[in-house]
């Protein structure tokens, strides 16, 4: 996909040199626009958009047609993968889980923290479904520590 952005707004930006080359955030409208080159951007040049055929062709193929349609005056549309709002009130709850139990606290001061003191049972913790609940979660914030946060940036894949 060949583009000829307006050079200036890709020399004007913050440029940032890394050891794979020039990383730049292109702000157009309200949407970010992270672009990379092996080499700096100047004015009065000619880009590219060069797209492996990978596992991210479909994310990157996307990328690339909303950077076209911004820097041509259309609207950007939808990004390609958001979280929905029950996923990031989890993943949040996973996270401070993972915060009050590193720190020490057991299972039922982290469910205390989470959900208010009144919610926890003074008896039959052992079987309630708020410890089930509160493990999982201290369990998804372990794994979000350990790397799974990477699977957040690639949608699930629906191959047919």
């Amino acid at each position: 996909m060949a583009v000829s952005p307006r050079p200036l707004e890709l020399a004007a930006g913050p440029l940032r040199r890394e050891n794979d080359g020039w990383h730049a955030v292109l702000r157009i409208g309200a949407v970010d626009h992270r672009v990379w080159s092996r080499e700096p951007p100047s004015i009065g040049a000619h880009y590219v958009t060069e797209l492996p055929f990978d596992r991210d062709f479909e994310a990157r193929a996307y990328a690339a047609r909303r950077l076209w349609r911004a820097m041509n005056g259309r609207p950007a549309g939808q990004a390609f993968h958001e979280l929905s709002q029950q996923k990031r009130e989890r993943l949040s709850a996973a996270l401070r889980a993972l915060d009050v139990h590193g720190a020490g606290g057991t299972y039922r001061v982290v469910a205390a923290t989470l959900f208010g003191q009144k919610r926890v049972p003074d008896r039959a913790w052992k079987t309630h479904d708020l410890r089930n609940r509160t493990i999982r979660l201290v369990q998804s914030g372990a794994a979000l520590m350990r790397g799974g946060y990477r699977k957040l940036l690639r949608p699930v894949r629906k191959d047919f």
